[in-house]
């Protein structure tokens, strides 16, 4: 009577380490190809390095991007670190308004209604999914940026001049703050001044704490001075902000989470009702006043998460 269980139990054993087995033969692989930054990846397909450095170039923001009144749209895009076009682009566009027209058609039953929502709906998430890869890119060159100083600083006090420093730091760091310190070693390489150099590094990135590193570096460079002591008072200067902003996240911790639980109740309950009780919103579908109690619905709803994200969000 036993045996067959002990059969079952066993082949669940080898079905189990198989599958662990292929777990961590592709994520082990897939770490170790993001643990190489993306310019040391193209220099592998690409011999010069000014290849390389326009590659990357052509990867921040809108490669056929033109119009220098909208710069700062481009900087915005660049400071995500996707890799987009105007194509690339539309085409996302097209498949968020589709998949919300149909997901609003199937809960509303009125077609006009669900393309309204879902046109107005389609740029505003397009725009949170931008600014939140933005903001995570940012957070990781942040929690990169003191121990690349660092590098800096060491590289600077065994006589290295500043660009073999910074590309120390492209070559030891994965990304996004190698590549870009990469960037920056060879726009100074060739022949772009230090501090207009630096000034690019911040446009690519929008990190707030880079700006110490701009201010400290256009100055040394016009006044003089130890450079190597003025960056590694800057790096400690860093981590303590980095400590403060860990600590208010942690402190801003319940907040956050009573707004993403608040925010989504309302959408849980539809769904829960439409799935118990199909026929329960009929009447509410027909009634004149659906409109306006959703557009009333959303508005109140964007405003609760902007005041909530005003109270556990600010700057150090």
């Amino acid at each position: 009577m036993t045996q067959p269980w002990v059969i079952y139990g066993l082949a669940f054993l080898a079905a189990l380490l198989a599958v662990e087995s292929l777990y961590w033969f592709t994520f082990r692989q897939r770490g170790a190809k993001k643990a190489i930054n993306r310019r040391l990846a193209l220099g592998v397909d690409h011999a010069s390095t000014t290849e390389v450095f326009e590659r990357l170039r052509q990867e921040r923001g809108f490669a056929d991007f033109k119009g220098e009144s909208l710069a700062w749209l481009n900087d915005y895009f660049a400071q995500t670190g996707l890799r987009l076009s105007f194509g690339g682009l539309a085409v996302r566009l097209v498949l968020v308004f589709v998949a919300l027209l149909v997901l609003f058609d199937l809960a509303t039953r009125r077609i006009e209604i669900a393309g309204v929502i879902a046109l107005l709906l389609t740029p505003l998430l397009l725009y949170f999914y931008f600014a939140l890869a933005r903001n995570r890119r940012i957070g990781r060159f942040g929690a990169q940026l003191p121990d690349a100083v660092d590098v800096i600083v060491r590289g600077l006090k065994v006589g290295l001049p500043f660009s073999s420093a910074l590309d120390l730091v492209a070559r030891e760091m994965a990304d996004p703050i190698g590549s870009e310190f990469g960037m920056l070693a060879d726009e100074m390489s060739f022949g772009q001044d230090i501090g207009s150099a630096v000034k690019n590094l911040y446009r690519r990135v929008g990190q707030d704490d880079l700006l110490f590193l701009v201010i400290a570096v256009t100055v040394q460079t016009q006044t003089g001075g130890n450079l190597a002591e003025i960056l590694a008072r800057l790096s400690k200067l860093m981590r303590e902000r980095s400590k403060l902003r860990l600590k208010i996240r942690a402190l801003s911790a319940e907040g956050r989470m009573s707004a993403w639980f608040l925010s989504a109740m309302p959408f849980i309950l539809f769904a829960v009702i439409e799935l118990i009780a199909p026929s329960y919103f009929d009447e509410v579908r027909k009634s004149l006043t659906l409109v306006p109690a959703l557009v009333y619905g959303g508005v109140s709803l964007l405003l609760a998460n902007y005041a909530i994200y005003r109270m556990v969000n600010f700057k150090v």
